[in-house]
């Protein structure tokens, strides 16, 4: 898969109630399964947990106080980084308008408490199977079948994420924008199939280049985007010059006379504490600063800081 995700890592179970009895009974009840279980003893912090661990199944009580579970799980489908985890309540609350209620706010199902351990062990590993086949279909479904990276749309949806985890956590984050130097003359010259392998050997560079946590994708046509996470301007512009640099340097078996060359557009902040900036709003600045490498003779990486924008002209060697 893209971006060295594996589907074999230990899927992570949140558990949200606020009574400790519980959550030392599913522990010790739950171990033999093959599974993570994380804790939050109250609906605030369950959502902050949820946020920030993503889990593959959350296991909600409903009887909670200050935030109760019916506006935990509100609030989960209203967030779009929660918005697809599976919530399996489970509640001492036996009322059948409770359990309408529940599944209105998108629950995938209800057990009431007190439970049968083994059925709760069926319910979870139904939910977990669930989940799994509708993440590798949504994983399959958002990536590019030409180059084997992610698509536009997951781009779109992974920005969004990255843009919002800056302006709450401060964090440094990088984007480009890749675009490659007179690819149309590429496929007119030597044919499509040609440009085809001109966009798979450059979506295996960037890979190569990239960490597991960056998300690189391709943007349309010739044009290829990267997230990279917790990244500096001048820390992904050093990884950018060297992705240009190998492209640069590739020969081409199709056509080993034509060299292959590419420009690059970086924005990015070192700290994003005071950063509230759009998405549309780095995709601007990103593509601003492609123009102007293209404009500039190409072949060359463009970068600038969100926090103060200063263009730096990388040297294009």
């Amino acid at each position: 898969m893209p971006d060295g995700e594996s589907t074999t890592e230990t899927p992570k179970v949140l558990i949200i109630d606020d009574s400790i009895d519980v959550h030392r009974l599913l522990t010790a009840r739950l171990r033999s399964e093959p599974i993570e279980i994380v804790n939050a003893s109250s609906g605030l912090d369950g959502i902050r947990v949820a946020e920030d661990v993503e889990p593959a199944l959350i296991l909600l009580d409903l009887d909670m106080p200050e935030l109760d579970g019916f506006e935990v799980l509100r609030q989960l489908k209203d967030n779009a980084t929660t918005v697809n985890i599976p919530v399996l309540v489970l509640s001492g609350l036996t009322d059948s308008q409770d359990k309408v209620t529940a599944f209105d706010l998108g629950a995938i199902d209800y057990i009431t408490k007190p439970f049968d351990i083994i059925e709760l062990r069926v319910r979870i590993r139904a939910a977990l199977k669930l989940n799994s086949l509708i993440q590798m279909l949504n994983k399959r479904a958002q990536i590019d079948g030409l180059s084997g990276l992610w698509n536009r749309k997951y781009f779109d949806t992974r920005l969004k994420e990255s843009v919002d985890s800056v302006a709450r956590h401060g964090r440094a984050l990088t984007v480009a924008l890749v675009d490659l130097d007179h690819f149309k003359s590429v496929n007119d010259t030597y044919g499509h199939p040609a440009g085809d392998t001109v966009i798979q050997g450059l979506s295996r560079i960037i890979t190569e280049h990239s960490r597991s946590t960056d998300v690189c994708c391709r943007y349309g046509g010739e044009e290829f985007a990267i997230i990279m996470p917790d990244t500096s301007p001048d820390a992904a512009q050093i990884v950018c010059d060297r992705i240009r640099e190998e492209l640069k340097a590739k020969t081409w078996s199709r056509h080993p006379e034509r060299q292959i060359t590419g420009s690059f557009g970086l924005v990015g902040v070192s700290d994003g504490s005071a950063v509230k900036s759009a998405p549309a709003a780095w995709l601007e600045a990103a593509d601003q600063n492609l123009y102007t490498a293209k404009s500039n003779g190409r072949d060359q990486v463009v970068a600038s800081d969100m926090a103060a924008p200063k263009v730096r002209l990388a040297e294009a060697g």
